[in-house]
Order: C-alpha cells, then sequence, then structure tokens
C-alpha cells in the first residue's frame, strides 16, 4: 500500500517531512516552496487516491500561481498542526 493510498497516512507522511526539514534549517518559504513543487509534481502525475486528493487536484486545476503558493502553504499548515 503506498502512502498516498490513505489521506491521513499521507498527511503524517507530510508532516514528517516537514518537521525533519526544519531540523535541517530549511526556512518556512522553502518549505512551502518545496510543497509547491511536490504539488505541480503530483497534478501533473499521479492520479489521485482518495477523495481527498481529487479535492485538491481539482483545486489545483483551477487555481493560478498565487493561489497554488496559497494550497501549498495551507497544506504545510495542516501537517505542521497534525504533527504537533
Amino acid at each position: 500500500m503506498s502512502v498516498l493510498d490513505n489521506w491521513q497516512q499521507w498527511t503524517q507522511f507530510l508532516g514528517d517531512k516537514v518537521s525533519d526539514a526544519k531540523e535541517d534549517g530549511m526556512s518556512k518559504k522553502m518549505i512551502e516552496r518545496a510543497a509547491l513543487q511536490i504539488g505541480e509534481y503530483l497534478a501533473n502525475n499521479i492520479e489521485p487516491q482518495n477523495e481527498e486528493e481529487r479535492v485538491m487536484a481539482d483545486l489545483w486545476k483551477v487555481a493560478s500561481k498565487d493561489e497554488k503558493m496559497a494550497l501549498a502553504s495551507c497544506i504545510v499548515k495542516l501537517v505542521e498542526h497534525r504533527a504537533s
């Protein structure tokens, strides 16, 4: 089973990676830019595996660059909140 198959596992995985990045000295802005790049990759290459990912994919398709940055920032906040 892939980490992408389950929303809870996916957000836990992302939260762990955000924590690791912070511990390694990455700034919040760098983490958010990485989240934007990951979002672009997922939108272009990976089929959503659950309803939450489908919603994110649908939002990503219609979002402007600034809105995608806001979505990426919100996902970072979500996974940080769940990790704490």
